[in-house]
């Protein structure tokens, strides 16, 4: 247990709307290593360094967003946002979490279609992506940590890994399973799945938090009919508005007013994160509208893993190819083609994420300290323990062998990820940091090959 600091028993000041946009902008450009990474990030930043939120309320938080479809670290800003400063508090966070990731990959995606050639960012690639592992790892540990507080919940953990690894369980499944099975528990045996409780709950502790777990909820926190209605039809003007202007525009059967469609669709189907609809995005994009080509596809990945922002910002390097390929607006614009499509991807994948915050928030908010509605969440929370680990396995395969089980043992990206997962476990060095030595160190391998 860390010891006492005056530091850490005095409340920190209120943070002003300013203060906070700052950082959500800073972390908008800094933001790597996929939605595990990034949640920890937020965690190291937010629960333990500014004590913006205490453990309890972002894990809960954190709970409720791995429930909606979308991605959740982008959810999980947004919500911290709205619940610190209102409806533009959450806006703000939410939308520059994903904004600099935008603009990254137009930037990206012209350079790759109009010179054919990402030859120049394969040795950071290399450094680059056994670093990403070793965070999704430390991330699932970090998480675990917290939340596996006795044997039923990693017991839980385990078996969702197990179905998800094994059985290639849908991730909605897992998560349906988790709340059933927490919320039942909770009827029979409570102490396991009450929030907080548990061997060395109190352990976790940073000192007082602007938003402790006593905290009353602020006034724009609660329920309100009106405000639902509202937000409810504004969200729905915004996309239709966007929507029919695009099909009065071009048409419907026109590339932009198609992606509009298309993208919504996949919004409302991303549970898991970015990799549980990557067959439908691929399905759709190269099977069915043919905006791009399956090896395309891939290099997008590839450009989406080491840009920061969610990993479903792949939708982005999609749209772009997209109207760059079909030349929506002539041969002569086609950058201004692809930044369209990538705007509509980026809107349209991203739009119900902010509706599910602003019109949830304020139930979750409420039930709190219900356990017949945080039982159910504490369940899922260690089921995606074992959805992460998962991930991490999915990543150390494609990274340590990558043609295949055939194919040579790729040693030295061993050794890179080896090497950053011991310098923030044991060294405790920062997530962006580790990110770039790890990404000169590729660089610096390759040239030597």
């Amino acid at each position: 247990m860390s010891k006492t600091t005056q530091d850490e028993i005095k409340k920190p000041e209120p943070v002003s709307f300013r203060e906070s946009f700052i950082y959500w902008l800073k972390l908008g450009f800094i933001s790597f290593g996929g939605p595990a990474g990034q949640i920890s990030m937020m965690h190291q930043e937010l629960v333990e360094k500014r004590r913006w939120i205490s453990e309890h309320r972002f894990l809960h938080a954190l709970n409720y967003t791995m429930v909606l479809p979308g991605p959740e670290a982008q959810q999980l800003a947004t919500y911290i946002g709205w619940l610190m400063h209102g409806v533009w508090g959450g806006i703000a966070a939410g939308v520059l979490f994903v904004l600099p990731s935008l603009f990254i990959l137009i930037g990206l995606t012209w350079v790759y279609l109009s010179y054919g050639d990402v030859t120049a960012v394969e040795g950071i690639l290399y450094g680059i992506k056994p670093a990403v592992t070793a965070i999704v790892v430390f991330a699932a540990y970090r998480i675990g940590s917290r939340a596996l507080r006795n044997n039923v919940l990693r017991a839980m953990a385990v078996l969702a890994f197990i179905a998800i690894f094994v059985g290639n369980v849908p991730f909605p499944y897992i998560v349906l399973a988790a709340a059933i099975i927490g919320y039942v528990g909770s009827r029979f045996a409570p102490e396991y799945f009450k929030a907080g409780a548990g061997h060395g709950a109190s352990k976790e502790t940073y000192g007082p938090a602007i938003i402790d777990d006593d905290t009353p909820a602020p006034e724009h926190t609660k329920f309100r009919w009106s405000r639902f209605v509202i937000f409810l039809l504004s969200g729905l003007f915004i996309g239709g508005a966007v929507m029919a202007w695009l099909t009065y525009t071009y048409g419907w059967d026109s590339t932009l007013a198609r992606m509009s469609w298309f993208f919504t669709k996949a919004a409302l189907v991303t549970f898991g994160g970015a990799y549980a609809v990557l067959p439908y995005v691929y399905q759709g994009g190269v099977d069915q509208y043919q905006w791009l080509t399956g090896t395309q596809m891939i290099d997008g990945l590839a450009l989406g893993e080491t840009t920061p922002g969610p990993l479903i910002m792949v939708v982005a390097f999609v749209g772009f190819v997209g109207g760059w390929t079909k030349e929506i607006f002539g041969p002569d614009a086609l950058f201004m083609a692809g930044a369209a499509g990538a705007t509509v991807a980026t809107l349209f994948t991203f739009l119900p994420s902010f509706l599910f915050i602003l019109l949830g928030g304020p139930a979750v908010e409420a039930t709190r300290g219900d356990i017949k509605f945080t039982a159910p969440l504490t369940g899922i929370t260690a089921a995606v323990v074992g959805v992460v680990l998962n991930l991490a396995a999915f990543f150390a395969y494609h990274v340590l062998w990558p043609q295949g089980f055939d194919a040579p043992f790729e040693w030295f990206s061993a050794l890179i990820g080896a090497a950053a997962f011991v310098a923030l476990f044991k060294f405790k060095v920062g997530i962006v940091q580790v990110i770039g030595a790890c990404a000169v160190i590729g660089l610096a391998y390759s040239l030597l090959l």
